[in-house]
């Protein structure tokens, strides 16, 4: 049994079986899942078998140890009109080089990259109006003549922080494994919760342009304490995908697959399901002419269209996408800009003295 075989095969020891008595909580780990990055976006976030930058660490971080120079990224954006803030920041840089040994001749594998990501979520300013009503008959009714206090209203924000711990490594010339720790605290007023989960992914090369790819989150199922006294399981999502590059017209065409699978129940709340266990998939394709501009579409598991376009610079890589979101019952479209810099200078490079 080869060593990809191996990690797979462990992968799937870590899964949660249906029918024991562990419980989660439906949709627990959903503010880790609404998608980083315009490039990614605008490809239906198909995206664990193509990532190979500093946004590894969030999409798969095996991806990690392509990286040959340092690199720095963020995004900001304002979902439902202004209501609620996303903002994304991570920086990651290469350690050691693959190198014949002197002696035998044979390839050492020692590329490693290392990385860390930051994620807020937030509704910012909710006000908080519980002491602002006085009720000055004592019949605990808000009579309609009762009118509030606005000097006593205070206001709150509720906020999802997740702190990623990205270290990934190259074991042969087709396999490329990562790992996250991953830090999480959610407060809202008063109340907050802290917990801490592990993520394990892996890439591996089939032939010259085609990547298969697993990405296995929240591991080994993540706890979050309340200071309410109450626990939220986090189940683990196993994020599958295909990347296909070929050069065409003076550039490369990328079509990419990729499903998740989840062990909530969610049953009707996707696209298919086998019991507790539900598959959404998602697809889209990338064409890059001549590493200059790219364009994307893609369907992602959401089930709606996205397009997104990007540009190179020598050190700069602009990246857009929109996700259509207009239907009677969502919230509005969806439009992401995102910047990726790289220190592409020689003293920086993988393996530099």
């Amino acid at each position: 049994m080869n060593r990809f075989a191996v990690v797979i095969l462990v992968m799937m020891l870590m899964l949660p079986v249906p029918g024991t008595a562990q419980t989660f909580g439906k949709y627990a780990g959903e503010f880790m899942s609404i998608g980083i990055g315009g490039r990614a976006l605008g490809m239906g976030s198909a995206y664990a078998a193509v990532v190979n930058d500093v946004t590894a660490g969030y999409w798969n971080p095996a991806g990690l140890v392509h990286m040959e120079y340092p690199q720095l990224t963020a995004s900001h954006d304002e979902r439902f009109g202004d209501l609620v803030a996303y903002d994304y920041a991570a920086f990651a840089f290469p350690s050691g080089m693959n190198a014949a040994d002197p002696e035998t001749g044979e390839m050492q594998y020692r590329a490693e990259s290392y990385g860390i990501s930051i994620v807020r979520l937030g509704v910012d300013g909710i006000p908080d109006t519980r002491k602002a009503w006085a009720d000055s008959n004592g019949n605990k009714v808000y009579d309609e003549n009762i009118r509030p206090d606005y000097s006593a209203i205070t206001y709150f924000n509720w906020t999802d922080y997740v702190v990623y711990g990205t270290y990934a490594r190259q074991y042969s010339e087709d396999l490329f494994v990562g790992a996250n720790v991953k830090l999480i605290r959610r407060s809202g007023g008063e109340f907050h919760g802290t917990g801490i989960g592990f993520d394990l992914g892996v890439q591996y090369r089939l032939m010259p342009g085609l990547m298969v790819a697993a990405n296995l989150q929240d591991a080994t199922t993540t706890l979050v304490s309340w200071s309410t006294g109450t626990n939220e399981l986090i189940a683990p999502t196993l994020k599958l995908g295909l990347a296909y590059a070929l050069e065409v017209f003076n550039g490369r065409l990328m079509p990419v697959l990729g499903t998740d699978v989840r062990f909530e129940n969610r049953r009707f709340a996707s696209a298919g399901n086998l019991g507790p266990v539900s598959f959404d998939p998602h697809a889209g394709i990338e064409f890059d002419y001549n590493k200059l501009v790219a364009i994307r579409a893609g369907y992602n598991e959401l089930g709606n269209l996205t397009i997104g376009a990007g540009i190179h610079l020598r050190k700069l890589d602009v990246d857009y996408s929109f996700a259509k979101f207009d239907a009677a019952d969502q919230l509005g479209n969806t439009h992401r800009i995102s910047l990726i810099l790289t220190l592409e200078e020689e003293k920086y490079r993988r393996g530099a003295e």
